[in-house]
Order: C-alpha cells, then structure tokens, then sequence
C-alpha cells in the first residue's frame, strides 16, 4: 500500500512543491507513501493561519480545550494498533514499541487535558513592601515542533500537548524519514 501524503495548512490539505520517498528501512522494497514537502510560500502561509488560530485557541474556554485533548488522547489510544503499525513500519521500530509509542502519545495528551482544568498559580511577596506577585499560565504564542525520526509521536506530543493545553497554537514539522505517522 503506498499513500500520498499532503501538508496540513489553514485546515487544508494541499500538495507540497515536492514530494519524498518514505520507505521502510527494515524492508527497502516496501514503500509506504510520497509526502509533500512545503515550500517558503507554503510555510508562510502555516504561519499565518497558525497567527489567526492562536487569537481564537487562547481565549477558547478551558472545558471546551479540556475536551479536544482529551478526544486526541483517546483516539490515539483507541488507534493504537494501526498507528503504532504505521509507525513502526515507517521507522523499522518493532511493533510492541510502535504500539506503546502511540498509546503513551495519547496519555501525554488526556494528562495535559487534565492540566488544562488544574488552575493552581502561585503568589509570592515581593521585596517591595506591599507588592505580591502573581504568577500564572497565559499563552506566549505560536509554537513551532520539529520532531526527531526515533520518537517521531512521541516526541512531538511532548511539545504539542502542553503548547494546546495553555493556549497555544502550534506548527509541527515532522522528520522527512516519517512523514506518515504525522500525516496520519
């Protein structure tokens, strides 16, 4: 099965300028697709929709960013099987670590859902008398992940999971060697 695989931008799939060959290592004849490769325009254009969605995602309500991360988280898990193999075959990772991979992505995800609800700041004195400081978690903007071929999931979850839960939008760039376990 070999698949063509799309960029994501502004809630679109669109064809890069180019595509790359994503091919097993453990089995050089199985090639699982062709990923498009974006292009100066085409990452200009993800950072301006990424701009405008990062206005709308941090002043989206807690419970409703609560339950899009914890959706992600439990879809990851529920896919598991599929996704793990898709990895494992895009990787040549063996398939207990594909599997485990996936599902541990999800967890990171329902964990930072949980966060989103736990509002617990801290407040200190100030050396100034009559001055208390106020720390909290507000959005710093959009985030941009480049994850790493070896835990192209995980990795990246570990970076988009907290970025969402408080607020901020995020552009992932996935490693050329595994394309498809981002497109997926």
């Amino acid at each position: 099965m070999s698949e063509t695989g799309q960029n994501f931008i502004a809630g679109a799939w669109c064809d890069g300028q180019s595509t790359i060959a994503n091919i097993n290592p453990s089995d050089l004849s199985d090639q699982i697709g062709h990923y498009a490769q974006a292009n100066s325009a085409q990452l200009d254009s993800a950072l301006d929709a990424a701009q405008t969605a990062q206005k709308k995602w941090a002043i989206t309500g807690l419970e409703a960013r609560q339950t899009i991360l914890m959706n992600i988280g439990n879809e990851l898990m529920e896919r598991r099987i599929e996704l793990g193999t898709l990895l494992s075959r895009e990787e040549g990772k063996p398939l207990a670590e594909g599997v485990g991979e996936i599902y541990r992505a999800g967890q990171f995800f329902t964990y930072y859902a949980a966060e989103v609800l736990r509002q617990i700041g801290d407040t200190a004195d100030s050396v100034r008398d009559g001055i208390e400081i106020d720390v909290r978690r507000e959005p710093v903007g959009v985030v941009a992940i480049i994850s790493p071929w070896n835990f192209p999931t995980a990795t990246a979850v570990w970076k988009i999971a907290p970025a969402l839960a408080f607020g901020n939008a995020v552009i992932w760039k996935p490693a050329n060697l595994v394309p498809a376990s981002a497109v997926a």
